[in-house]
Order: structure tokens, then C-alpha cells, then sequence
């Protein structure tokens, strides 16, 4: 074997066992391999987002933007195992992803119900004194459009193969499936409606303690060996510059446009694009093009 491709393989595989898990093989099989119609085929806006690289990018995109309404916070602040076991619950959440994507009708739609009930068992009471619910249809939209909005830009910047402006309607009304399963309502169905519900949330976003402690560890302080660090590093400060200014103050994060434009986003297709290049052996061997980048959502 070239030496260069028992690199390539190597990293590759690190990359996916750290994303997916010790059954994340067993997993990826069973997602791609299992006989029975699927809702999206591979020449659909949702199978080429959700199969690149850039994933990375827009999922700690979408955490660090979720992370801004303070009932969605206190939810996973008070529920989630996110600090004390986030390679668990990455890998859930990407097994989440993939399936409702690349799996069969069926295997997809039992995904939804097993969250949607899980949802139901979620309840609190945030630290303003507001009760909550994760099966509020209100917080399940945010969640969802903070997600796509995060995982279209990257893919914009940072694809491969970015889609026109008829493609990127598709994605965002080829999405609203999995949303409207978990219980949202008035779900966007073009980039238009999207930007208008972005704006239409922002008076409910705020600075909260957990945010601020959620910004901190996903960008300083992640559980990830000390070697792999630097790239690690790289990645946030790509997934920062793509913040909007307004999320910058409330979350404690650096706003450089210059740098931003510049550095930063030559940084940004070099990461991706090496993260790319080191997944292609197993999408190539599945005869597929997600690798492990639906894992990105974490």
C-alpha cells in the first residue's frame, strides 16, 4: 500500500472512531447497507450538504449560535451529558443525523420517534425562573434553524460542491422533513423564510452563563488528545469567523473581519479540505461521499 494512503486510512479512521464510536462501523453499515427505500437520494441538496466535510465547520457553528436562546441552553445545560460525556452524545447525535438522511424511510422515521420521545421527558425551569420544554415546538424550531442556517453557510464557504440558489432552497425545504417530525411548526421552506425566522428569534437571544460556558469548552477547553490540538484549533477559529457580529459580545468571541477574511478563511480550506482528504478511503470503499462528516452535528 502507498505510504501516503496508509496515512490517509489512518487518519481517516481516527477521525471516524472519535466521531462515531466503537459500533460506529456496525452503525455506518447497517445506515447505508440496509435494503428499503430512502426519503433522499445522492443527488439531493441534503445528501451533498450532509456528506462534507464542511459539517465540521457548521456544527460547531450551530452549537456555539443554539447556545444563545436561554431555554434551549438550559435544557441541554440541565440535561445533556455534553460536558461529562461529549464523545457519547456526539456520536448519538451523528447516528441522529445520519440516519434521518442517508438511512431508509423506515429506519429514518423510527430515529424521529425515539427523539421525539425523549423530548417529552425533558422539562425544567431555566435560571430566569421560565419553565421549559424540550418538546416545545417554538425551542425545537430554533434549535432546527440555527442548525441549517450554520450547516448551509459552511457548505456555501467551504464545500466541495456548493449549491446554487435553487439547490440551497432544496436543502433548507428538504430539512424541514426531520423538524416538523420532532414537533415544530411553521417550518422554513426557502433561504428567505429562513433568514426571516433568524431575525424573527433574535429578540429572544441573549448572553446567559451557560453559554458562555458552552462557548468555553467547545473552544478552549475540548476533550481531545493534546496532538491533535492545533487542528482542533484551526477549526474553531474557522467556525468563530463564521458567527454573525452579533453573537460575538454575547458569547465572549473575538471579532477580527480583516483576519476573518483573510487568514482565517485560508485556514479554513485547508482544514476542511484535509479533513476531506483524510476520510476519502472509507467513503470510497462504501461507495458513498459522507464518510464520517455526518458526525458533525454534535
Amino acid at each position: 500500500m502507498n505510504p501516503f494512503s496508509s496515512v490517509q486510512q489512518a487518519v481517516g479512521e481516527m477521525i471516524f472512531a472519535r466521531v462515531a464510536g466503537d459500533e460506529g462501523p456496525a452503525r455506518r453499515d447497517r445506515i447505508h447497507l440496509s435494503t428499503g427505500p430512502r426519503r433522499y437520494g445522492p443527488d439531493s441538496a441534503i445528501y451533498r450538504v450532509h456528506g462534507d466535510a464542511s459539517m465540521f465547520v457548521g456544527g460547531m457553528r450551530a452549537l456555539l449560535l443554539q447556545s444563545l436562546h436561554p431555554l434551549a441552553m438550559a435544557a441541554v445545560d440541565q440535561h445533556s451529558g455534553y460536558r461529562g460525556d461529549p464523545w457519547g452524545r456526539l456520536q448519538r447525535t451523528s447516528t441522529f443525523l445520519a440516519e434521518t438522511t442517508f438511512g431508509t424511510i423506515e429506519d429514518a422515521d423510527r430515529a424521529i420517534r425515539i427523539v421525539r420521545a425523549v423530548h417529552k421527558q425533558i422539562t425544567g425551569t431555566a435560571p430566569d425562573g421560565r419553565p421549559y420544554a424540550a418538546s416545545d415546538p417554538h425551542l425545537i424550531r430554533w434549535v432546527h434553524v440555527a442548525e441549517i442556517d450554520s450547516f448551509l453557510r459552511a457548505h456555501d464557504r467551504y464545500g466541495a460542491r456548493p449549491l446554487d440558489a435553487a439547490g440551497r432552497d432544496d436543502y433548507v425545504r428538504e430539512t424541514a422533513f426531520v423538524a416538523r417530525g420532532l414537533g415544530a411548526v411553521d417550518v422554513p421552506e426557502t433561504t428567505a423564510e429562513l433568514d426571516e425566522l433568524l431575525a424573527l428569534y433574535r429578540p429572544e437571544l441573549k448572553s446567559t452563563a451557560a453559554a458562555r460556558r458552552t462557548a468555553r469548552f467547545i473552544l478552549l477547553n475540548p476533550p481531545i488528545p493534546l496532538p491533535v490540538r492545533p487542528a482542533y484549533g484551526l477549526l474553531s477559529s474557522v467556525a468563530v469567523s463564521m458567527m454573525p457580529w452579533w453573537t460575538r459580545l454575547p458569547l465572549r468571541l473575538p471579532y477580527l473581519p480583516v483576519t476573518e477574511a483573510t487568514a482565517v478563511r485560508g485556514s479554513g480550506i485547508a482544514i476542511t479540505s484535509a479533513i476531506r482528504w483524510a476520510l476519502g478511503p472509507a467513503a470510497t470503499q462504501n461507495n458513498r461521499g459522507d464518510g464520517a462528516v455526518t458526525a458533525a452535528r454534535a
